[in-house]
């Protein structure tokens, strides 16, 4: 799991109202090399919660990111450099995330976050019938093989 994906995850457990950043809990990083694109990272900078980029990275043995950083370091090659190797090169392959106000633990296996909430945890709206995922659920579901098959080499 990269650390794009873990600064857009939150914990949704019913009844919880500080869900965001989830705590790492590191078993085994990887490194893995991307594509060097300093308009894709200038284009999600501002979307980015950087204290929780920074703490994440340093729980994964990266602390070359500064504190704070504003827009105007995003014409340093030294800084793109560092943000990209943070955001989208450091992989959480096997660990857990960890809900901040629960402690709830989400495994991540083979770099793939298990975000699934216990029945007990789920929110109930509408007249769904118990045991039924709703269509959110549905479609991350589906969209799990694809992103579990483009890990395998």
């Amino acid at each position: 799991m990269r650390l794009l994906t873990h600064n857009m995850l939150s914990s949704n457990i019913k009844g919880v109202t500080n869900g965001f950043p989830l705590r790492i809990e590191v078993q085994k990083v990887i490194e893995k090399p991307v594509d060097f694109n300093p308009d894709f990272l200038r284009h999600m900078f501002p979307m980015i919660d950087w204290n929780a980029l920074v703490e994440a990275s340093r729980t994964m043995g990266y602390p070359d990111l500064p504190d704070s950083a504003d827009a105007a370091m995003l014409d340093s090659d030294d800084f793109l450099q560092r943000f990209h190797h943070s955001l989208l090169e450091l992989h959480l392959e096997e660990g857990a995330l960890l809900c901040p106000e629960t402690g709830r633990r989400f495994p991540v296996t083979k770099g793939i976050p298990n975000m699934l909430l216990h029945e007990d945890e789920v929110e109930v709206s509408g007249a769904r019938a118990p045991g039924k995922l709703s269509g959110i659920a549905l479609f991350v579901l589906s969209l799990l093989p694809l992103h579990f098959f483009s890990h395998l080499q």
